[in-house]
């Protein structure tokens, strides 16, 4: 599987953390959610998929945390890793990101996620505005 950003750190203690995170265009735009707080950048919606769960149900649920929007078909693109500290979480972790292209249908209401806002922005913009290579790289394949 590819790697996108830093490499490991020799003697880190790092955790798997798989995630599942969608590309979502609509009218010639990309949602983007930005994440204020900790991390202040502009990320793909998703997140982690918790134990048990499947990637397409946590990729629904994050989607929807994260903006508010409830998306259909959602069709597998690919995978990369990469090698983060969470600072909220305090802990070193292997992320591992699934990345979905799916249709935003319909809005329900503001992102329920603390620090997250929604962006609709167009695609030459989201790439470059994008916070992590893995993500603009996606982006950049499915344009």
């Amino acid at each position: 599987m590819r790697r996108y950003g830093e490499p490991r750190i020799s003697g880190k203690p790092y955790r798997a953390r798989p995630g599942a995170y969608a590309i979502l265009p609509r009218g010639g735009r990309v949602l983007l959610t930005y994440q204020a707080g900790i991390h202040h950048e502009f990320q793909l919606p998703g997140g982690g998929i918790d134990p048990g769960e499947s990637p397409i149900h946590a990729l629904h649920r994050e989607v929807y945390e994260e903006t508010g929007w409830r998306i259909a078909k959602p069709r597998f693109l690919g995978a990369f890793r990469r090698f983060v500290f969470m600072p909220e979480y305090n802990l070193w972790a292997e992320k591992i990101c699934h990345i979905y292209h799916a249709l935003p249908v319909r809005k329900l209401g503001d992102p329920i996620e603390p620090d997250h806002s929604v962006h609709w922005v167009g695609p030459e913009l989201a790439i470059d505005t994008l916070g992590n290579p893995g993500d603009r790289a996606f982006l950049q394949f499915l344009l």
